[in-house]
């Protein structure tokens, strides 16, 4: 494993700076389209060993997590899924609230016969990922929460005044005729305002990840993602409410130029093992901003315990 990180790394750090560009997953990764909970679940699996749990954000899709899924599939198998409404899963009317996708994630675990695995995720990603870990916290081995709040955990109400997040109440048939055909506008927007140099999310990502966000329903399952934080922060509210906490072992990630230290703190609200990280350099966007940062924080946490 520590062979295989410094070699990661020296391929990472001789690389370009443009590493955004959408990269195919590694030859041996097929996809698979998984009836489950009511939806159609677009994932991807590759590789052998433990497995690994890769959850997108809003904005991508699992297409972002290409380079991940290269680093670890020597020795993990590796789940990449897109979340419900996105990406190349289908766009149900409801269920959008994160403990529901978090049964839909039990769902495509339980039909590639996986029982224990390990969560790597990303904005939404985030909040499904700690839906699921509450909903089995046996089965989780670890997990890693980057750059993004969970409904209700820790000082979220402040957290909901900042004007840059606007977005979160912005949604309903009259906001969808607004960006129906101008996507690539609205989604400029994060890209461009979360980052630390929008330079490094590249005009063939943008393109990529604004085609499928234009694809039928696709702009309204993204704004149910947000119109569901309220029932999620009181799920979560009534699930600290009973004095629970997550013991696996988390590694709460945040941007320099975003979150930062701010992840860990948050998150020790709900866990009594966090441990902090930050990506140097980047904004929100940490796989296309510092990708050889972000691989380089998750190997080394998930093989902590091998």
């Amino acid at each position: 494993m520590m062979l295989k990180t410094f070699l990661l790394a020296t391929a990472l750090c001789i690389a370009t700076p443009a590493m955004a560009q959408v990269p195919d997953f590694p030859a041996d990764f097929r996809t698979r389209e998984i009836q489950v909970n009511g939806a159609t679940i677009h994932v991807r699996v590759g590789g052998h060993g433990p497995a690994v749990l890769l959850l997108h954000g809003y904005g991508e899709t699992g297409d972002m997590w290409s380079p991940m899924a290269a680093a670890l599939d020597d020795d993990h198998t590796v789940v990449v899924p897109d979340l419900r409404g996105m990406g190349l899963s289908s766009h149900p009317a409801t269920g959008f609230d994160k403990m529901n996708q978090g049964r839909d994630m039990q769902g495509v675990l339980a039909a590639l016969r996986i029982e224990r695995f390990d969560i790597v995720a990303h904005d939404i990603g985030n909040m499904v990922g700690f839906a699921l870990a509450t909903q089995a916290p046996d089965r989780v081995g670890r997990m890693v929460l980057i750059d993004a709040p969970v409904p209700g955990v820790g000082p979220w109400d402040e957290i909901l005044k900042n004007p840059l997040l606007w977005h979160f109440r912005f949604g309903g048939p009259d906001m969808e005729r607004l960006v129906a055909g101008r996507e690539r506008i609205y989604l400029d927007r994060f890209w461009n305002e979360f980052s630390a140099n929008p330079d490094r999310f590249d005009e063939e990502s943008r393109d990529h990840y604004a085609a499928l966000y234009a694809r039928p329903g696709a702009m309204r399952s993204g704004f149910a993602q947000f119109a569901a934080f309220d029932q999620d922060a009181a799920d979560n509210r009534a699930w600290l409410a009973k004095g629970a906490r997550l013991t696996m072992p988390i590694l709460a990630v945040g941007g320099e130029k975003s979150f930062g230290p701010m992840m860990a703190t948050v998150m020790r609200f709900a866990g009594s093992d966090v441990s902090e990280g930050v990506v140097p350099g980047s904004g929100h966007w940490i796989m296309e901003e510092n990708p050889d940062a972000t691989v380089a924080l998750v190997i080394r946490f998930l093989g902590e315990d091998q």
